[in-house]
């Protein structure tokens, strides 16, 4: 813990005037929501004696989450409930005003994209990413069909339903009512870090994707997933909310797994396919968390105290290079990383929380229309709209064109900024692979006040950040400060808490607000901390030497050049593989195209003025 300076002007932590006293801040709130910011529901967690442990469960993950903690193996499993980062006694459901104002409206009139506003600093293959750890961390299920939110329409909404029919999340226990505290409910997933979208969670669907045949997971001779019983769906671990960016993904981190695998049994002959199936799920997990820290943060969060504090986060204060050489010194967080250190779940058992499913809701960073280039020539090849790419249509789209010119579409396209007015329309009227038709944006604002996460001033007083006034306060956008006025009647604690966040200016270089940041300055390090396959057993004996330092020594880009090496000319030379990549000059097939350096062609939107 770092020594507190004192603060007697109140500063938020990037209003200090020098990057140290940015980082000590921003060590201290991290420790005061530890202290104050965890929370779990009654229920969360069954009773049921899971028994001892077996030697699996002792050396490696299990399917469905339990025994990462020994001491309480409940904790974090699938079907446990989610925690919460606000008091229990703050998460309220009141069925009154769970349409006021109307969430439709608000979709229409704040959140549609009028024009794609792109966030310059951020590729689509990060937006893609996002939506590939979503995958991992949560999932609410998908309802029941005869449970449902009836959303009356507005004279002159084109939506294709009236009314439009949204379903209940259902609680762990009994049915939502009005009151205080809000129902605990389920997470589908495993609440911890360990790769369940390629996996899997639970035994029965784990099984599906093994071979168990040298630990390996089930990959098409032609280095694609095997297709599923699902229209348009691969054969992987989390299926839900499909497109060909996580398409990719699943199938690079399956190639990956693989890979892993091989050189593992190479290593050590001996293994049976269940440790090696083992070790490649600790070792992917471990380096899918660490690309996620070092990587895609510090690329949609540019404020140097942020560069510092995720490498910090993995390595310590001291540095990659001497922990590399050196190793460890002592527990400390602070100096040597989270990894490796001891295990800690601060104030409260670990899960996952329905604050942190709130702020990640990014959808913004999607675009509706998408080009497609060759990455042999440069070409222009094709365009598409995201609903010709998405669902039932993916793996048929994906088939239409080499992987190659996949993963170079997507890298050199920049994701959309998350702001009002960027939300994709693609996405406000989705056809589901079931049938269902929904506007997802109308779905963000319903499932927060369902779930009892407090609208946007409450929320930030419970994170004791200071509350807005005004509407005017908010943004200094003015004309969406006058349309968020017109649409909330001017009650600025009513302005729900997705509309608060996509308003506000965020802090100089990041790509989401300050508000969503609270909380993922808590959970990020949290769901390493908690974990003890992050912290006290991370070690070569626990991941064997070849694992851990296939973690310790690999980057995205290794991933992505070890899978496919066609993508060197636009990416060998890159820092930030989720930044736009260098494009390729259009050229003759058959001759060399040239390259334009990607920071000479990328622009971002800045919609604060």
């Amino acid at each position: 813990m770092s020594p507190k300076i004192p603060n007697p002007l109140n500063l938020q932590w990037y209003q200090h005037p020098s990057l140290l006293l940015q980082l000590n801040a921003l060590s201290n709130e991290r420790d005061d929501l530890r202290e104050k910011n965890l929370f779990e529901g009654e229920g969360i967690r069954p009773d049921t004696d899971l028994g001892e442990p077996t030697p699996d469960a002792v050396q490696g993950r299990t399917p469905d989450g339990a025994f990462n903690d020994l001491g309480c193996p409940h904790m974090g499993a699938k079907g446990t409930g989610f925690g919460r980062n606000v008091p229990i006694e703050k998460t309220i459901v009141d069925r009154k005003r769970l349409l006021t104002p109307d969430p439709r409206e608000i979709s229409r009139k704040l959140m549609a994209r009028d024009s794609f506003k792109p966030a310059g600093i951020l590729n689509a293959l990060g937006a893609a990413w996002l939506q590939f750890e979503n995958h991992n961390w949560f999932f609410h299920g998908n309802g029941l069909a005869d449970r449902v939110i009836d959303i009356p329409l507005q004279p002159g909404d084109d939506f294709p339903e009236n009314p439009m029919r949204i379903r209940e999340t259902i609680p762990m226990h009994g049915e939502i009512k009005d009151g205080c505290p809000a129902p605990v409910f389920a997470n589908e997933e495993t609440h911890w870090w360990d790769g369940s979208q390629i996996y899997g969670s639970g035994q029965e669907k784990q099984s599906t994707i093994r071979t168990f045949v040298d630990g390996k997971i089930k990959v098409d001779d032609d280095g694609r997933l095997p297709t599923s019983d699902i229209p348009g769906v691969d054969l992987t671990g989390m299926q839900e909310n499909w497109w060909f960016g996580p398409g990719l993904l699943h199938t690079l981190f399956a190639r990956e797994h693989n890979a892993v695998v091989t050189a593992i049994k190479k290593a050590h002959p001996e293994y049976n396919d269940q440790r090696l199936f083992e070790l490649g799920v600790l070792v992917v997990s471990a380096l899918i968390a660490k690309i996620h820290t070092v990587e895609w943060t510090p690329c949609v969060l540019r404020h140097p105290a942020l560069q510092i504090g995720m490498s910090a986060n993995w390595y310590g204060a001291l540095g990659e290079a001497f922990k590399d050489k050196v190793g460890r010194v002592g527990d400390s967080e602070a100096l040597s990383g989270i990894i490796g250190s001891a295990t800690d779940h601060h104030s409260a058992p670990f899960s996952l929380t329905e604050e942190f499913v709130s702020v990640y809701r990014m959808h913004p960073l999607i675009p509706d229309d998408w080009s497609f280039y060759s990455l042999e020539s440069g070409l222009h090849l094709s365009d598409a709209y995201f609903t010709d790419i998405q669902g039932r249509y993916t793996r048929d789209f994906m088939d239409s064109m080499t992987m190659g010119d996949q993963w170079y579409s997507i890298g050199k396209a920049s994701a959309g900024a998350v702001c009002l007015h960027n939300y994709p329309n693609a996405l406000r009227n989705l056809t589901r692979i079931d049938g269902q038709v929904t506007d997802l944006a109308t779905l963000d604002i319903v499932r927060d006040r369902e779930r009892g996460v407090p609208r946007y001033n409450d929320f930030r007083e419970a994170l004791r950040m200071p509350r807005r006034k005004r509407i005017e306060d908010i943004t200094p956008n003015k004309q969406w400060a006058k349309e968020i006025n017109e649409v909330y009647n001017g009650d600025v604690d009513a302005v729900d808490l997705q509309i608060g966040m996509q308003a506000e200016q965020p802090p100089k270089g990041f790509g989401f607000s300050d508000t969503a940041f609270r909380i993922f300055i808590l959970m990020a390090s949290r769901r390493l901390k908690s974990d003890r396959f992050f912290t006290t057993d991370f070690t070569p004996e626990r991941y064997t030497k070849t694992g851990f330092d296939w973690v310790n020594e690999a980057t995205m880009k290794d991933v992505l050049l070890r899978h496919y090496p066609e993508l060197e000319p636009v990416i060998g030379d890159v820092e930030r593989v989720f930044a736009p990549w260098h494009e390729l000059g259009a050229t003759e097939p058959g001759k060399k195209p040239t390259i334009i350096r990607a920071a000479d062609t990328v622009k971002s939107y800045l919609p604060w003025g």
